[in-house]
């Protein structure tokens, strides 16, 4: 199935498709900031071709990828996707970068996060459940998902290297309600 990130507009934010137009040099700062990156899967070795060729790879694939723009000034602050979707048996991956510093601890993630997950349970997209992983030491996401309702569904030990060892991923999922 063929998906595409509609427009998705909150109190404060507006959520627009990920593409070439975001290319920054922020952006590329945000990838190489080891506070940003630290719990990611990808950073710290970004150029700005690099991410554009990111950017251009994300603007040809059918996947849900939002950039969170602050609406009162338009600003870029971060991402926040939803992939791979298993359409069979109806559940998603979703991800999250809050990149600019300056806007963290504002609210802004779970403003974003619960839109993009309201329009995943809307008749729109019908799925009934979104996973994630989180690694245990990233405690404000870890908050963060359990606000949110998700539930821990179990742990990868040992699952990721960090530079301080290794670190478990919590396995978490939230329940679309419609299914129950």
């Amino acid at each position: 199935m063929n998906v595409k990130a509609p427009i998705l507009e909150t109190e404060r934010l507006q959520l627009v498709s990920l593409g070439i137009n975001h290319l920054s040099s922020e952006y590329v700062n945000w990838m190489n900031d080891p506070e940003v990156y630290a719990h990611l899967e990808s950073g710290g070795d970004y150029s700005i071709e690099k991410l554009k060729v990111f950017l251009l790879d994300v603007e040809k694939s059918s996947i849900l990828f939002w950039a969170i723009h602050i609406k009162e000034n338009g600003k870029h602050i971060g991402n926040i996707k939803i992939d791979p979707i298993n359409f069979k048996h109806k559940y998603a991956e979703y991800g999250i970068m809050m990149g600019d510093k300056l806007e963290w601890g504002k609210g802004y993630a779970k403003e974003a996060s619960l839109s993009v997950i309201s329009y995943c349970f809307s008749e729109d997209m019908k799925l009934r459940k979104i996973n994630l992983g989180v690694r245990s030491q990233n405690i404000a996401a870890l908050e963060l998902y359990k606000k949110m309702d998700f539930v821990i569904e179990g742990l990868y030990k040992n699952h990721a290297i960090t530079e301080s060892g290794y670190d478990d991923v919590v396995r978490m999922a939230l329940f679309n309600p419609a299914y129950e």
